[in-house]
C-alpha cells in the first residue's frame, strides 16, 4: 500500500515544525517552521541536516544559513516565560508551533510536527511524528533554525545575567546554573512553574 507521501507531487509544499527550550529553566520556548518542496528532502540530507541535538554549534550555523536560503518559507516564534508559566509548558509549546505556522507566506500541504500530537486549533493537515528531528530532514531543518536563534538569545542574555552561565548552559540546570539560583534567586527571565526556579524563591 501506498504512504500519502509516494501520492505527492515532487512539488508538493511539506513544513516541518519543531521546538527547543522545552526543558530549560530559563527563557521563551522556541519554535520553528519551514516550508520546502517534498523534492528537497534528500538534499536536506545529503547538506547534513539532521536533529540538531547530534550537530556542532558550527554546523549549526552553516546550516541554519543555508537552510534560510533554500526555503520556499520559514518563521521563528516563541512562547513567553509568563506564558509558560501560566500556560504550562507543553500548552506554550503548542502555541509558539501555532505561532510560527500562522506566519508563513505559504500554505504548505500538510505540517511534520515533531513529537506525538498535533498542534490544537491549526486548520492545516498535520501529521505527528515521534523523534521527528531524526526521522525527517524538514523537522530537522526546523529544529536547527529554533535551535541556533534559541542559543543566540542565551548568548546575548548572559551579559545581563552573567551569574547563571548562559552562554554554556543556554537555560538548562547544569550545577553551576542551580547553585546560581540557590545564591542569586530567580531573574525575571526564569520558570517559576518549574521546581528549581520555585525553590529557589525561599533560599
Amino acid at each position: 500500500m501506498k504512504s500519502e507521501f509516494d501520492l505527492m507531487k515532487p512539488e508538493t509544499l511539506i513544513a516541518g515544525v519543531d521546538e527547543v527550550g522545552r526543558g530549560t529553566l530559563f527563557g521563551p520556548v522556541v519554535a520553528a517552521v519551514v516550508v520546502f518542496p517534498l523534492s528537497s528532502t534528500s538534499y536536506l540530507q545529503e547538506i547534513g541536516v539532521k536533529d540538531s541535538k547530534k550537530l556542532s554549534a558550527k554546523k549549526r550555523l552553516k546550516l541554519a544559513a543555508e537552510i534560510k536560503e533554500l526555503a520556499t518559507a520559514y518563521h521563528i516564534s516563541y512562547a513567553s516565560v509568563r506564558e509558560i508559566d501560566r500556560l504550562n509548558i507543553l500548552q506554550a509549546s503548542f502555541l509558539a508551533m501555532k505561532r510560527a505556522v500562522l506566519h508563513l507566506t505559504v500554505e504548505p500541504k500538510i505540517c511534520l510536527v515533531d513529537g506525538n500530537k498535533k498542534i490544537p486549533g491549526l486548520m492545516i493537515p498535520q501529521q505527528p511524528m515521534i523523534g521527528g528531528d531524526n526521522l525527517s530532514p524538514i523537522i530537522g531543518a526546523a529544529s536547527i533554525l529554533a535551535k541556533v536563534w534559541r542559543d543566540q538569545l542565551m548568548i546575548r542574555l548572559d551579559a545581563k545575567y552573567p551569574q547563571y552561565d548562559l552562554a554554556n548552559n543556554k537555560g538548562y540546570g547544569t550545577k553551576k546554573h542551580r547553585e546560581a539560583l540557590e545564591k542569586s534567586g530567580p531573574s525575571p527571565q526564569h520558570r517559576l512553574s518549574f521546581r528549581p526556579c520555585r525553590l529557589s524563591l525561599n533560599c
